[in-house]
């Protein structure tokens, strides 16, 4: 009796799970990618389909047929998106305000995550709408906004970003043009508390800037398993971590390199997966070698001291090889929270033509939201290398060529010491008082933001001859005095005291200021040749005083 139970238990089972399969709707595999001439979002009569169009699971490109129709094999918990083509743009997703080219794909329980990670879903077919886009206002040169780690930890640290970083870009605008063609950040969204997404893309949608993400080290799911479901929570947001994107100037392929392994130390290093050669090899093969190749990511290609691996060797050898045919690329990548530029070689590996042109961008939080607050309440947070927290743009021209800035937000450098000015281009430390004939002991320093190796910076005296600066591997004047200040409070300046500062790769250092000259108010300029933004000028002065002994 108790088999026949049993039997019949199997059997309604088996009975009930066919039925519910049964209800299920079939997978779906394709879609359709069309030209959306309205920009409603829907095919209508008389909207064609587009061929040739690429879809992507992030390992696989796929193209569509004649009609704009394409099949795609659904992969689990995969993130599945259009290669925006130039001439096109994309509407912006209506609960999140970015741009609507993707579709996860989660076809089972998730594990369980603090954060959600990708929720399952019934699977679903993605038609893809492309907008006819109208050729930029900027007489053909692509404008791109460049944010590394806004890496906010708080709600408190999303209202600094939102006033130090963004509200002073829509403060630029003029008219209805938006304020750059496209946007990019590079990583450390957030710092772990990912259910501040939401609140950080409201900020960062309000640019009306498409926006495109790459995740860090601080986005991952922490109390994943393994490094395949790291990024579940931010796809969940953000769609594929390994995507390309073009426009008419420059192809885009943005990814994620911070390879997780929980339970080791450290618990992440800079690489990348195997799917994800298989992608770049894919996408590379066809791609258009005239336009300029900008690879954006969070943790740099170059090894942070000497001895110490990261990024694996072994993926960045990789990576230039296949990168060694392109004859315009740059590298964006953050992380450092510091700045500087580096030109990889044969040292490291790269066997290009012309040394690869690595732009290591300086952090939106600076050194993490930290230092004295202004009269507006927000904190100084210059960077440990003495770089004020701010923004990129990269500039590209129909050539291939492009043209960097930086950007320091409205607040950066007002806790520096009396000895300190700076612009928006360096920082220039110089006494203030010396005695007239003592030996000359005190120089002067100019922090060059953007300045590389070969940076050419002149200083003189009272309009004399410009001299030769030389440059100095030491940490920012400005910064260490903050340090000191800090170090001799008796109560807290602030929420987080001002970074240690660190030896920086862009400081100038000139011989120690004359004290043989008149009595009074002497004139001391700099100037630094930006190789982008051309010659950059700042002004100081010190008083020579006579004094008995």
């Amino acid at each position: 009796m108790r088999l026949r139970v049993c039997l019949l238990a199997v059997s309604l089972c088996a009975a009930a799970s066919a039925a519910q399969a049964q209800s299920l709707p079939p997978p779906c595999e394709g879609g359709t990618v069309f030209e959306d001439r309205n920009g409603n979002g829907r095919r209508d009569p008389g909207e064609p389909g587009l061929a040739g169009q690429r879809v992507s699971d992030g390992r696989r490109i796929v193209l569509t047929d004649a009609q704009g129709r394409y099949v795609l094999p659904l992969s689990e918990r995969s993130s599945q998106f259009l290669i925006k083509p130039a001439g096109y743009r994309v509407a912006a997703r209506a609960d999140s305000g970015l741009p609507d080219y993707w579709l996860n794909v989660s076809l089972s329980e998730a594990p369980p995550l603090r954060y959600g990670g990708m929720p399952q879903a019934a699977p679903t077919c993605r038609d893809y709408a492309l907008i006819p886009q109208a050729r930029n206002a900027r007489g053909g040169d692509l404008d791109v906004l460049v944010f590394a780690d806004p890496q906010t930890k708080s709600a408190v640290d999303v209202g600094y970003y939102r006033r130090d970083i963004v509200e002073p870009l829509l403060a630029q605008r003029k008219g209805k043009a938006p304020v750059a063609d496209l946007g990019l950040s590079l990583g450390d969204i957030t710092h772990d508390d990912l259910s501040l997404y939401p609140q950080l893309n409201a900020v960062t949608a309000s640019l009306g800037v498409p926006w495109l993400h790459a995740p860090g080290n601080h986005d991952l799911d922490f109390d994943a398993k393994r490094d395949e479901d790291s990024l579940l929570s931010y796809r969940h947001v953000f769609g594929p971590d390994t995507y390309a994107w073009e426009e008419a100037q420059a192809n885009f392929v943005v990814f994620d390199d911070v390879v997780y392994r929980p339970g080791s130390k450290p618990e992440y290093i800079g690489g990348l997966r195997p799917e994800q050669f298989e992608f770049l090899e894919a996408y590379l093969a066809h791609a258009d070698k005239r336009r300029l190749l900008v690879l954006a990511m969070h943790i740099p290609l170059f090894d942070a001291a000497p001895g110490r691996e990261t990024f694996r060797h072994a993926d960045r050898e990789r990576l230039f090889g296949l990168l060694r045919e392109f004859p315009h690329v740059l590298v964006l990548s953050g992380h450092s929270h510091a700045q500087r530029h580096v030109y990889h070689g044969g040292d490291s590996g790269w066997r290009g033509a012309a040394p690869l042109h690595e732009y290591n961008v300086g952090a939106a939080c600076g050194a993490f939201w930290s230092g004295v607050k202004d009269a507006n309440g927000l904190p100084d947070t210059t960077m440990s290398d003495g770089t004020p927290n701010g923004y990129a743009r990269l500039r590209v021209r129909g050539d291939a060529g492009y043209a960097l800035s930086w950007h320091p937000a409205p607040s950066a450098g007002r806790a520096l010491d009396a000895a300190a000015v700076a612009n928006d281009y360096l920082r220039l430390y110089a006494p203030k008082t010396l005695r007239q004939g003592s030996y000359p002991i005190r120089g002067i320093y100019a922090n060059v933001f953007m300045g590389r190796d070969d940076s050419r910076v002149e200083y003189r005296i009272d309009g004399g001859e410009w001299k030769p600066m030389r440059r100095v591997e030491q940490a920012d004047p400005a910064l260490l005095a903050e340090n000191a200040r800090d170090d001799a409070a008796t109560q807290l300046r602030s929420f987080d005291r001002a970074p240690i500062a660190t030896p920086t790769p862009h400081l100038w250092s000139a011989p120690p200021l004359p004290t043989d000259l008149p009595v009074g108010e002497h004139a001391i300029e700099v100037r630094s040749f930006d190789a982008w933004q051309g010659e950059q000028r700042l002004g100081s002065s010190y008083r020579l005083i006579e004094a008995a002994p």
